[in-house]
């Protein structure tokens, strides 16, 4: 860490809902001085655009030919990650039943891919001092040379009990329902699916805490980092 250049990592972190990703990556880019960027975000921004201008989401070629209209942007602070579209401020609406029922749908149009692909990458080439991304194909598709790739997995049990935990008394039997019909979207979808990369470290999250996991990355992070 003699100079800048030292400290410049690009990390990817995967993984299905319900493994501790954001919370994981906000705090790792965090403690390691880097910049964060939550993809699934965007994904929900341009759904929720979508939604509160009454395209059909049913129809893949209505999304894909306004996929180009929204403006997204999305601050890299992980202390305080903020969203907007076209200027409002869509950090609460985003996480909403209404955009997450819909997110899939719109996420597997090529056209939505391709515009956030860019945006992430744009994002990612002007960090100045590293950044974590996560999402569902960073390692795969947005940023495949990325420095270090990271997979994070859990049991559906596990993770349909967190986020139930976090969806305040949302019932679990349901919840993890809908984390197996999301995984099997997301995995099943011919532009770039929720997939491990090859090179990418698996780390299983379902019998550790929080702090063990962000632990675990930060390790991952420094060893990369000192091996360059």
């Amino acid at each position: 860490m003699e100079n800048g250049a030292a400290q410049l990592v690009i990390v990817a972190i995967d993984g299905p809902s319900g493994t501790g990703k954001s919370s994981t990556s906000k705090a790792v880019a965090a403690q390691l001085g880097l910049s964060y960027l939550d993809t699934g975000a965007q994904y929900r921004a341009i759904t929720w655009w979508m939604v509160t201008n009454g395209i059909d989401i049913d129809d893949p070629s209505a999304i894909a030919a306004v996929a180009g209209k929204p403006e997204i942007v999305s601050g890299t602070d992980p202390q305080d990650p903020t969203i907007t579209v076209d200027g409002v401020d869509v950090a609460g609406p985003i996480r909403g039943q209404d955009v997450t029922s819909k997110v899939s749908a719109v996420s597997a149009v090529p056209e939505v891919r391709t515009r956030i692909t860019e945006l992430q990458r744009s994002i990612a080439a002007s960090a100045v001092t590293g950044i974590v991304v996560e999402g569902r194909d960073i390692g795969t598709t947005v940023l495949p040379d990325a420095d270090l790739k990271i997979f994070l997995t859990a049991s559906a049990e596990a993770r349909a009990a967190r986020r139930s935990g976090e969806l305040k008394g949302a019932d679990v039997h349901a919840t993890r329902e809908a984390l197996i019909k999301r995984d099997a979207a997301d995995a099943g979808r011919k532009t770039s699916p929720l997939a491990k990369a090859d090179d990418a470290v698996e780390v299983d999250t379902t019998d550790l805490t929080l702090q063990q996991v962000i632990e675990c990355v930060v390790t991952l992070v420094e060893e990369k980092r000192a091996g360059k």
